[in-house]
């Protein structure tokens, strides 16, 4: 079964006032690219007006102003005339003239090594290239392959999605009454995506309606359900239900999973495949402090925010100032009388000013009707976060200031996010002094920041603590000097279990051995998904996947997807009832990948406390890989690095 967008976009059928007010609001780059479409002219890469950078974030791409009104103009003339014939298209470029206009949209070479990965992700001939198709096998032959698919989040979606496209029957296992997974959770003021929302959608299911860049959390939800809808996945979900524990029968091939619904009901379901769509972040990680049940007022994690807490006039303390504090303090502060944000370790941010900003009429009009707008614009919001820095997050061992930045362009980096915070602290010396990261940037999460934060913190009725937080008492937050602050409210912005994958389901694989004591705090699969011992279950967003320098976890799950598809296929073909990952196969990747982490930023020395890494200190969470190798190697699986049986 193959589904087709329409990357060509609506019909245009207003006036050239409404076009010319509309394209006042586009990304003139991506209009440049259109334009080559509607005309099938490509005479403009030839020309002088052209993009200068192509850097994170900036959709004109540093495009003198008068030259994006040239173009806009011009534009002008090309989509009238587009309109005028009916909004027919000439034949599409060919492969050669693509590259040459990736080449000329980012302003630099994008090599021939990726035209293949990034034409797949733009799906510019309107066909999802991810589909793999089991059309061959007889449908009776499917039917007699049931998954169980672990949680209704973006992975367990695109699971469904996959699974329900080519007759393979499954059920997604969801503990919450509603899908979306971390986006159906984490409701608290002010969670956003922090990838562009044109990017941070799946490839074959763009949506030009957005309504802000990077959207909020609602809206996410709303995606993630209106697309489990479309695509007949939703009937198939039993909500309120969790799974306990699952374990491997040998003798019939299946997987028992055990499963309780909210009211206490537990059955036991079967399923040939299980498919683990619960990813990293979604068990909420509390504080390792004192007196955690002795504070009288209310105490929440971010993740399990209450709403029927008000702030208003409270005095609320906020421990931890990662991402989520990063985003809710300065929401919070517009209510509460007094914030008190208590940091550990101060954060790099990243300079972005369209981190909050909404999708005006134009620019929304233009993902609706320009062709292939949106899927330049997606192509434009991915390549500079593709492979360009991979190197840069390598230390240089001859570098001299270890102790500051690992390499030349970490250096840079750091200077330009120094001056980014300095910018925003203006003369409070001590303020920056106490803001200012002491690690090398990347080393740790960095934040999209658009000045909210710094100006948080600069507000009358918010206090930055940058003290360790020892105990709570019955009225306070206790730091390690000594000082109590009062609150009325304590909200834990302490981040998830990262590493405890699956937790606490308790996985039984082959000869009773468990995956929490094969796993411990130090997990690892091949290439994420696949375990030795632990046949026919497949793991997305598994043991070192999570991306921190490029791309997004979406183009991740979809080649993760692609890979479990191809190894459902190999078993259907095969007519294998056990497909397992050898175990040399296996423990050589995560040899090698354990000395590829050890060499990046990321296992810097300098930084004491991450998410990426276990209590070992060792990082388990992270991918090193560049995003084209890890798309080449779960493009299929190859049969020599499996049991089949």
């Amino acid at each position: 079964m193959t589904h087709r967008i329409n990357p060509a976009g609506e019909p245009i059928t207003d006036d050239d006032a409404t076009i010319a007010a509309a394209l006042a609001e586009a990304s003139v780059p991506c209009l440049m690219m259109s334009m080559i479409h509607m005309t099938g002219d490509a005479s403009l890469l030839d020309g002088d007006i052209r993009p200068v950078l192509a850097f994170l974030n900036d959709m004109q791409c540093a495009m003198p102003p008068g030259q994006q009104a040239e173009v806009r103009r011009r534009a002008l003339e090309v989509i009238r005339a587009y309109r005028d014939r009916g909004c027919t298209l000439p034949p599409a470029p060919d492969t050669a003239t693509l590259q040459r206009m990736m080449s000329f949209l980012v302003a630099g070479e994008v090599p021939s090594a990726y035209v293949p990965m990034m034409l797949e992700e733009m799906e510019l001939d309107g066909r999802d290239a991810r589909e793999v198709s089991l059309a061959h096998i007889p449908p009776a032959q499917r039917e007699a392959l049931p998954v169980l698919i672990i949680g209704a989040g973006m992975s367990g979606i695109l699971a469904g999605i996959r699974l329900q496209e080519e007759g393979v029957p499954y059920v997604i296992i969801e503990k919450n009454p509603g899908v979306g997974g971390t986006w159906y959770e984490n409701t608290y003021p002010g969670c956003r995506v922090d990838v562009g929302n044109h990017f941070y959608c799946y490839s074959f299911e763009p949506n030009p309606d957005w309504q802000e860049f990077f959207a909020r959390q609602p809206e996410l939800q709303r995606y993630f359900a209106s697309t489990a809808r479309k695509y007949g996945v939703e009937t198939q979900i039993r909500f309120d239900t969790e799974v306990q524990a699952a374990e491997f029968d040998e003798a019939s091939g299946e997987w028992r999973v055990h499963v309780r619904a909210k009211d206490g009901a537990t059955e036991t379901l079967r399923a040939r495949v299980l498919i683990s769509g619960v990813g990293q972040l979604n068990r909420p990680k509390l504080p390792d402090i004192e007196g955690l049940g002795r504070f009288r007022g209310p105490a929440f994690h971010s993740a399990c925010w209450d709403h029927s807490v008000s702030l208003a006039g409270k005095r609320v303390a906020v421990i931890g100032t990662g991402a989520s504090a990063f985003q809710l303090v300065p929401e919070i502060a517009k209510e509460a009388a007094q914030v008190y944000s208590f940091q550990r370790t101060p954060q790099w941010m990243f300079p972005n000013p369209d981190y909050h900003r909404a999708v005006s009429e134009g620019a929304s009009w233009c993902f609706r009707h320009l062709p292939y707008y949106g899927r330049w614009y997606r192509f434009l919001l991915f390549w500079p976060a593709t492979d360009g820095t991979w190197e840069g997050t390598f230390v240089d061992p001859q570098w001299p200031h270890q102790e500051r930045s690992i390499n030349a362009i970490n250096e840079f980096t750091r200077e330009m996010f120094t001056d980014w915070i300095r910018q925003q602290c203006g003369d409070d010396e001590a303020l920056f002094q106490r803001v200012l990261p002491k690690y090398p940037p990347l080393a740790r999460r960095t934040l999209q920041d658009n000045g909210s934060w710094l100006q948080a913190l600069r507000r009358d009725n918010v206090q930055l603590v940058d003290r360790e937080v020892v105990a709570l008492t019955e009225t306070a937050v206790r730091t390690a000097d000594g000082a109590a602050f009062e609150a009325d409210v304590v909200v834990y912005a302490t981040g998830f279990h990262a590493n405890r994958y699956l937790w606490p389901m308790e996985i039984t694989g082959r000869n009773g051995v468990k995956l929490s004591e094969r796993w411990g705090d130090d997990p690892a699969a091949y290439l994420g998904i696949t375990v030795p011992d632990f046949p026919n279950l497949f793991v997305m967003y598994g043991p070192a996947t999570n991306l921190a320098a490029s791309g997004s976890l979406i183009f991740h799950g979809e080649c993760q997807m692609r890979y479990i598809m191809g190894c459902i296929r190999v078993m259907l073909e095969r007519d294998a009832k056990t497909l397992q990952v050898r175990r040399a196969v296996h423990d050589a990747y995560n040899r090698r990948l354990e000395e590829t982490l050890a060499r990046t930023v990321w296992s810097h020395p300098a930084v004491a406390h991450s998410w990426y890494r276990n209590s070992k200190g060792r990082v388990t969470v992270l991918s090193p890989w560049k995003l084209l190798d890890y798309w080449t190697w779960t493009r299929e699986p190859k049969l020599d690095e499996y049991e089949l049986a």
